[in-house]
């Protein structure tokens, strides 16, 4: 009677165990499910966020770097910068815009709208004040005042579907004041620029 007591008890074990056996199994199966399911959505989220980031950068936005002196003080050579693309067909007084100039072989330039079409813009080049419309205009951002006479000869007027601009460097900045460059066709303003994301420690907007 004991020996059968100890099959009966035996037998249980075998049982349980199996039993515990083909739990811990599938278990270890849903586990490796829900890993596998969990590793998917990261990537799947992944990729939309980088497609997400492809449009914003192919329709709305885009980065540029700056060269040369011509901006400073607000931008300084080798600034990264955000510009705004989507929907920026009417630039404002005072924004700071990179301008395409491929149809003449040349690198892509950033300055500041000083003129809109009709403005009428005259340069003291004894004082260094400029006037828009007969108003002298605040510029703060100015590195110096505007003493470089160029080959333009002023007042002039921007004409319709045209920008008149300049660096804030006024003196060391080839811009509107030139014959080569001139009055800036919109079509050829390829957005604001509005943030300046490198270097990190001068990371802000553009004011």
């Amino acid at each position: 009677m004991l020996e059968q007591q100890y099959k009966t008890r035996q037998d249980a074990r075998r049982e349980h165990d199996f039993r515990y056996d083909i739990k811990n199994s599938l278990n270890t199966r849903e586990r490796r499910r829900g890993a596998v399911a969990e590793v998917y959505e990261w990537v799947e989220s992944c990729v939309i966020a980088v497609g997400v980031i492809l449009l914003i950068f192919a329709f709305a936005a885009r980065t540029a770097t700056v060269s040369g002196p011509s901006m400073l003080p607000t931008l300084r050579d080798g600034d990264r910068l955000l510009l705004v693309q989507a929907g920026y067909h009417d630039p404002q007084y005072g924004d700071v815009v990179v301008i395409d100039r491929s149809q003449k072989g040349e690198p892509p330039i950033i300055k500041r709208v000083i003129g809109r079409a009709g403005d009428e813009i005259d340069i003291d080049f004894e004082t260094g004040q400029v006037r828009r419309n007969g108003q002298t205009l605040d510029e703060p951002y100015l590195n110096e005042p505007t003493l470089t006479r160029r080959d333009v000869e002023f007042p002039v007027t921007v004409p319709e579907g045209s920008v008149f601009v300049m660096g804030d460097n006024r003196n060391h900045s080839a811009d509107s004041r030139t014959r080569e460059i001139g009055m800036i066709d919109l079509r050829r303003v390829m957005g604001k620029a509005v943030y300046r994301f490198l270097p990190a420690g001068r990371a802000g907007e553009i004011d």
